[in-house]
This record gives C-alpha cells, sequence and structure tokens, in this order.
C-alpha cells in the first residue's frame, strides 16, 4: 500500500487516510494481540460512502437470532481464510454478506490490529472508500438483519450519542443511536472503533455521557444461553464497568 495520498478521495475523507497512519492500537483499545500468541486472524471493511447527507458509513446489523453476538451493528468482516490477507478477507465478506462489489472499493489504509480478548482474535479494520457505490442488499440472511447507511454527521450529532448499559453486571460503554428511527443501538467493538476515531480526528462533539440505555433483551440472551457475558466486552472493556473509568 503506498505511503501518499490515495487518488480519487473526496476532500473529508483525507483526516482518515492521515489518521491510518497515525493512530496507534493504544489510540483504540488496550487490548493487542500477545506476541507469540494463537490468536485468529480477522479483518472488517471500514467502507466510508458518500450520501445524501454526505459522508457516511456502511454498517450491518446481525441477524437476531446469532448465538454470537445478535442484533449487534457491526462492519461487514469475519475470519482470514487460508490464502488470504485482511484486505482480501475484508472485501470477501463484505461481498457475501451484502452484496459489495469489490471492484468497487478503493483501499486506502487500515486501522492498527486489535485483539478480543474473549474470543481471541485479531482484527484488523480495512479502510475502503466506495468510489462506485451499487446496490446492496442483504445477501447472507443468516447473518445480517439489516444494512445501514450511516451518515458520519449523526455519528457526530451529540443528540444520537448514549451511554449503553447491559441489564446485568453494570457493564456501560459508549454509543450511537442509527437508523431512520435511530432506535437501533450501535456499540461494542464496532462502536467503540468508530468513538475512538472520532476523537482521534478531533471531529468529535461534547454529549450527555448521563443518557443511559439499556440493551434490547434479543442483544445478549445468546450470551446468556453460554453463561459469557464478557464475549459483549471486547474493544470496549477497559472503557467503563457500572459508570467507572
Amino acid at each position: 500500500m503506498s505511503d501518499g495520498p490515495t487518488p480519487g478521495l473526496p476532500d473529508w475523507l483525507r483526516p482518515v487516510e492521515r489518521a491510518a497512519r497515525q493512530i496507534q492500537a493504544e489510540d483504540l483499545t488496550r487490548f493487542v494481540p500477545p506476541p507469540g500468541g494463537d490468536a485468529r486472524r480477522g479483518a472488517v471493511l471500514m467502507l466510508f460512502g458518500e450520501g445524501p447527507h454526505g459522508g457516511e458509513l456502511l454498517l450491518t446489523e446481525r441477524a437476531h437470532d446469532m448465538r454470537s453476538h445478535p442484533g449487534q451493528v457491526s462492519f461487514p468482516g469475519g475470519s482470514v481464510d487460508a490464502g488470504e490477507d485482511v484486505v482480501e478477507a475484508a472485501l470477501r465478506e463484505a461481498d457475501e454478506e451484502v452484496g459489495v462489489d469489490p471492484g468497487t472499493v478503493t483501499v486506502f489504509g487500515r486501522l492498527p490490529e486489535l485483539w478480543l480478548p474473549p474470543s481471541n482474535f485479531a482484527v484488523t479494520p480495512v479502510l475502503g472508500w466506495w468510489a462506485e457505490p451499487t446496490e446492496v442488499s442483504v445477501v447472507s440472511h443468516a447473518e445480517v438483519h439489516a444494512i445501514h447507511h450511516v451518515p458520519l454527521a449523526e455519528l457526530v450529532d451529540p443528540s444520537h450519542r448514549i451511554t449503553v448499559r447491559m441489564p446485568r453486571g453494570g457493564y456501560q460503554s459508549p454509543g450511537f443511536l442509527i437508523g431512520p428511527d435511530h432506535d437501533v443501538i450501535l456499540w461494542g467493538f464496532t462502536g467503540g472503533i468508530i468513538a475512538r476515531l472520532l476523537d482521534f480526528l478531533g471531529w468529535s462533539v461534547p454529549w450527555d455521557e448521563s443518557r443511559v440505555r439499556d440493551l434490547p433483551a434479543y442483544m445478549f440472551t445468546g450470551q446468556e444461553r453460554r453463561g459469557r457475558s464478557a464475549d459483549l466486552l471486547d474493544i470496549d472493556d477497559d472503557q467503563r464497568r457500572g459508570g467507572a473509568r
């Protein structure tokens, strides 16, 4: 990947391109893969596009009956298969999940590899510019419930920021309200990356952290069946438990 500017990016995306060259894993989380560890490799696609309200991110809402993280909003992504790199994996997963044509995406960087201790995944967020957007739809209904094109302006808007609380255990983390009616909760790994990246870019606006929203029951029932609520404490595990930093 070239160290110079990526041709064809819009001006509003240039700060993200520069940030990708400067940001460290510690700016996003305190969890990094341990040296010599056996973490499974994964990749997600942070796909930026331009919609009616300016810059936006493509996010997916996981199927509500999945065993792992049901209903959570996430970037398209998954495991890195044998013989492929993180860029190829991220593009393949986006194609398989929602039909994003890899040929329409310009990859302009990646964020540092991040570690999810409960699942032992080392995940690399790949940054893409949707140079030639096409119609997308849910391809894998077993994995995806809905697709969200989320304007960056709405992610920055303080009225859409919340503190998310698990009804059991008192765990809390920063989150966002997205969707046409702003009633879909974005939090966890994906919400953590977005929140920390907005902070690093200097795009964040002060918001009312006392505005608390409980997670809907369907978003953690899978964890209760397995008795592993810690699986939800992924990238945000270091942020707040019961309101304490």
